[in-house]
């Protein structure tokens, strides 16, 4: 199945969303290649980064279901390399 690469950028906004966001990230943890997040106290957010090797179509998905979380955004940017085979 082709797949391609991209970074999902993550805010949270709400502390209190996370225990959602984690599950949906668990569910699609097998396309998960690695994760940052980064607690930005000064302005009471969160900034996540995840990489994933995946469909276009999960990716969209994955991305779509965090942004629908109250209090979350999330936007993927796709790498210009194209598609990988593989996984």
């Amino acid at each position: 199945m082709e797949t391609r690469v991209a970074i999902l950028a993550i805010v949270v906004e709400e502390r209190e969303k996370a225990e959602e966001l984690n599950h949906i990230l668990h569910e699609y943890g097998k396309y998960v290649v690695g994760r940052m997040g980064i607690p930005y106290e000064k302005k009471g957010i969160s900034l996540i980064s995840v990489v994933v090797d995946a469909p276009q179509d999960v990716i969209s998905t994955i991305s779509g279901k965090i942004g629908n979380i109250p209090g979350i955004t999330a936007k993927a940017v796709y790498s210009k390399a194209g598609v990988c085979n593989g996984k």
